[in-house]
């Protein structure tokens, strides 16, 4: 076993070593940095190695911290959709147009994948308006091409919440979330056009049959298609810096790994497979059934860390990683359902990551993501940020560094001089979040409080609150202690809290507290 990491190096190309060298000299010298911003769809606080994880190898993410900086006290949003928002336009959820994930179900039936293959209009979420001020719309007026490869999810086609129409230059991947349950699609999307895959149109929603022996790896081939869609967004990422280096680009990067389906090329599915031993299998529903789901979903995660030495390696190649800034986070916390097991990977790290406390929820487990960045020659190799922030923070922060005015309607607040380490951070006085699907919820964090409301729609008014700095698994309910500390988070919340121009979104509690 403890010829793993080499091994897996070797078999997959994931060279730890691409970090070795600290690259060519750029082949333009430019003022303006290169930025990248990889979003993983779905992972969890604890699922680098570099936050703790065990199980699961990703020495390419492990190595970007050790030569950046690692934050600790990083927060998005519990679902898809609203955190994209949120780190696109910078606003806080009390204010976002986007604060849940609104499928758009009145057009037809969205949900079936093989309408919408014949009615395109059906994919895609429900679009945010022309007016949004997008981080893209705020590069590319500074001078940046804007490109964006891999999930969108904040727009349909045809409509103001295209990747084309909020700024960005170039678009290639999933413009609908929906469609990323399969990761053999039948098409992709390219700018405004659809791009055909060597796939069948197949719905995820399936049960494996009961006539067939579920033990049996064979039975699940079947699930598996040619074109493996990870290996069409690398590329096209790839292809993107190579057409973009005469002038300052920023591709965002927002994978759809390690989102459900369970699915990943067999190779590794099998090293993990050898690596954690026999286990029950995942027998589908509401996503494809997976033979071996943890092996599956610790490769799905290992592929993606891959992924990450590849673009590096390419901009390495290219002359431009000492000029490129690289940021990766994650949308929301793990997930618990079809297969995924955060109890076995421990994938909120400290905190909890079960149903009822990761993806959906605004507990820690559910908001609290890693966040790597680098920035050779800029930024200390190998240092830590306890800063409390969050994805709000990046348009304000790329603002700064840039020199351009900050949009008056962000919340966030540069972190800049926490990350490179010069001048005086200005610090949250709060973070605010509110989120009305999963029965309402509600969270606040001063300091080192944390404030939870849960079951809004319920009617629930009352607070819970934690202090984090000894109990990061909200376990200790301490409000009859602290009344002045609910007080004034009841007054942030009148504060923060605008009625949501989309009514499906309404918290009717947080309506009569107005």
């Amino acid at each position: 076993m403890k010829r793993i990491s080499v091994s897996i190096a070797l078999l997959f190309g994931i060279y730890v070593n691409v970090f070795a060298q600290t690259g060519s000299s750029p082949k333009t010298s430019k003022a303006k940095p290169n930025i990248v911003y990889i979003l993983a769809d779905d992972m969890g606080y604890g699922e680098l190695g570099c936050y703790g994880q065990q199980k699961i190898e990703t020495p390419n993410l492990d190595e970007l911290a050790k030569h950046g900086k690692r934050f600790t006290q990083h927060y998005a949003y519990p679902v898809c959709a609203p955190s994209r928002y949120s780190l696109m336009t910078g606003k806080n959820s009390g204010k976002a147009f986007i604060r849940g994930n609104h499928e758009w179900g009145e057009r037809g039936d969205v949900w079936s994948f093989k309408e919408m293959e014949k009615n395109p209009t059906l994919e895609g979420q429900y679009p945010i308006p022309d007016s949004t001020i997008t981080i893209a719309k705020v590069l590319k007026a500074a001078g940046y091409t804007t490109g964006i490869v891999g999930k969108w999810g904040l727009g349909a086609p045809m409509t103001s919440g295209t990747p084309n129409n909020q700024g960005f230059d170039y678009f290639f991947g999933f413009i609908c979330q929906r469609q990323d349950h399969t990761y053999y699609s039948a098409h992709l999307w390219e700018n405004n056009n659809r791009v055909p895959l060597d796939n069948k149109v197949v719905d995820p929603n399936v049960l494996f049959p009961k006539d067939l022996d579920s033990l049996d790896e064979k039975n699940y081939e079947k699930y598996q298609q040619k074109g493996y869609t990870p290996d069409y967004l690398l590329k096209a990422a790839l292809k993107f810096i190579d057409h973009n280096q005469k002038k300052p680009f920023f591709l965002y990067y927002p994978t759809p790994l390690p989102h459900v389906s369970l699915q990943a090329p067999k190779a590794l599915v099998d090293y993990y497979h050898q690596k954690f031993g026999d286990e029950k299998p995942f027998l589908g529903g509401s996503y494809f059934p997976v033979r071996y789901p943890h092996a599956t979903y610790a490769a799905m995660i290992t592929l993606l860390d891959k992924q990450v030495g590849q673009i590096i390696q390419k901009l390495k190649d290219d002359g431009l990683y000492n000029n490129t800034i690289i940021m990766f986070c994650s949308d929301n916390g793990p997930a618990y359902n079809a297969g995924v097991d955060p109890t076995f990977f421990k994938s909120a790290g400290p905190f909890k990551g079960e149903y009822g406390w990761g993806k959906g929820f605004v507990h820690e487990g559910g908001i609290r993501e890693p966040f790597i960045i680098s920035w050779p020659g800029k930024i200390k190799p190998g240092s830590t940020s306890n800063l409390i922030s969050a994805t709000i923070d990046i348009m304000p922060t790329l603002c700064d560094l840039l020199k351009l005015k900050i949009p008056k309607e962000v919340d966030g607040l540069s972190i800049l001089p926490a990350i490179l380490d010069q001048g005086k951070q200005t610090l949250h006085e709060y973070l605010y979040f509110e989120y009305p699907e999963y029965d309402g919820q509600q969270a606040i964090r001063i300091g080192n409080w944390k404030g939870v409301r849960l079951n809004m729609l319920k009617g629930n008014t009352r607070w819970s609150l934690f202090d984090l700095s000894n109990d990061q698994q909200e376990q200790n309910d301490v409000s009859a202690q602290h009344p002045d500390i609910i007080q004034r988070m009841t007054l942030i919340s009148k504060k923060e809290h605008h009625t949501p121009e989309l009514s499906r979104f309404i918290i009717p509690v947080l309506e009569q507290e107005k």
